[in-house]
């Protein structure tokens, strides 16, 4: 007998039941070790309460080995055809594993089996099998959750860039507008209450995110704390990097363009691009939450805009620092503009604006008072390898604009 079922579908409602501990993912039924059925029942994705949690972390243990800017590297390499191979494989390059081919084909065949009970599939079962022993570890817990890593990125983050490329848009657009997950069930564990309706113990529970969606609320198609999904920022990695290539067009390997002018002057330009970047920044909380496509296809917001800015006046500034102190320039880790991560998508406040105007105007003030110290001959014929210190100021200054250009001025340009 089917159990009975209740629809959600207000934002509210579904953000107040996925971080309801009483309603749980439909639970899977174990089967022998090795088949579809077994590592469903092995998974974080059908888990709850602390196999869940263990199992997460195992899953998390996987992604953080990953680099965004080699993912996205990866993801834009190659012309297959076909997506949910090129994700795997991608990911599985990343990971590490021994034949990212075969891998992807496997998950392939998993994946139609894997997401709903389904009837016998020996094909898939079979998949699983030649699985384990390829996820390069001996626990079986290891490798059945990288398994269900790779399943799940085959099909969401392929169809995320199906429906960007089917609207036009970036995959910040699309998780907006045409999500690529629609749904969600959850089954209640015990009696519970979600925005008043009373949901008793075994009833099925659907969560309508399609129609739960909201202007200006974080998508829910990676799900909503406590259990959003864990993979989300790589996920946007891999689908910009199929989309739209690999490289950062402000961080680029080549010196900038520069014009000759005096010390004074070259002082000034960085704290001028701030001028420039808070001008816009003061716009940008009338901001809907609709991501910007900029010209080289980049997704950008407000937040992203301001961390880039942000990270780049560091990240040059350090290098600076490093070479005149004789040291060898520290490499950054900063994620870029390869990825947009979810604090990148939340509303731009007032007091986001405030806690950019002090935190830029005192950078703009450092790089300033830095620039104007050093001894002339060194703009040019700066110590250490790397650009002159002339190009570094040029570069940093014009790749400021380039960020929050790509936004604009809310208001006086559609986002996408």
């Amino acid at each position: 007998m089917t159990s009975p079922e209740l629809t959600f579908s207000r934002y509210e409602d579904v953000t107040a039941a996925l971080a309801d501990p009483a309603l749980v993912p439909p639970p899977a039924t174990p089967g022998p070790y090795g088949t579809v059925a077994w590592l469903r029942s092995a998974v974080a994705r059908f888990s709850a309460g602390e196999p869940h949690a263990w199992r997460r972390a195992l899953v998390l243990a996987d992604l953080e080995r990953l680099d965004p800017g080699e993912l996205r590297v990866l993801a834009a390499g190659g012309f297959d055809p076909d997506l949910r191979l090129r994700v795997v494989r991608t990911l599985a390059r990343a990971l590490g594993l021994a034949d990212p081919e075969a891998v992807a084909r496997d998950v392939k065949a998993v994946a139609r089996a894997y997401f709903e009970p389904a009837p016998d599939d020996p094909a898939a079962d079979a998949a699983v099998a030649r699985l384990l022993p390829a996820m390069g570890d001996d626990d079986p817990e290891t490798a059945a959750n990288r398994i269900g890593l790779l399943v799940q990125a085959c099909e969401a983050t392929a169809t995320l860039v199906e429906h960007a490329r089917r609207n036009g848009g970036g995959p910040a657009a699309a998780l907006r507008d045409d999500p690529p997950i629609r749904a969600m069930r959850r089954s209640a564990a015990r009696p519970t209450e979600v925005g008043g309706t009373v949901v008793p113990a075994g009833v099925q529970v659907l969560l309508d995110l399609d129609a739960a969606r909201e202007p200006g609320r974080e998508p829910l198609a990676f799900g909503a704390p406590p259990r959003l999904c864990p993979g989300r920022s790589q996920a946007l990695v891999i689908a910009e990097g199929i989309l739209y290539g690999s490289s950062d067009p402000a961080d680029t390997s080549r010196p900038p363009a520069e014009e000759p002018c005096s010390q004074a002057e070259l002082a000034a330009l960085i704290p001028q691009m701030i001028d420039h970047v808070l001008a816009l920044a003061a716009t940008w909380t009338a901001w809907d939450g609709r991501p910007f496509l900029n010209a080289d296809g980049r997704t950008y917001t407000p937040h992203k805009a301001i961390r880039r800015v942000t990270d780049h006046l560091l990240d040059h500034w350090a290098e600076l620092e490093a070479r005149l102190a004789g040291e060898p320039a520290t490499a950054d880790h900063w994620h870029a503009s390869n990825v947009t991560t979810p604090a990148d998508l939340v509303p731009f406040t007032v007091a986001d604006l405030d806690e950019a105007r002090s935190r830029l105007t005192r950078l703009g003030r450092i790089w300033s008072l830095r620039v104007a110290a050093l001894p002339e001959r060194q703009l040019d014929d700066s110590p250490g390898a790397g650009w002159s210190f002339r190009h570094i100021v040029c570069h940093v200054a014009r790749s400021g604009s380039y960020y929050v250009d790509s936004v604009g001025p809310i208001g006086q340009q559609g986002a996408v």
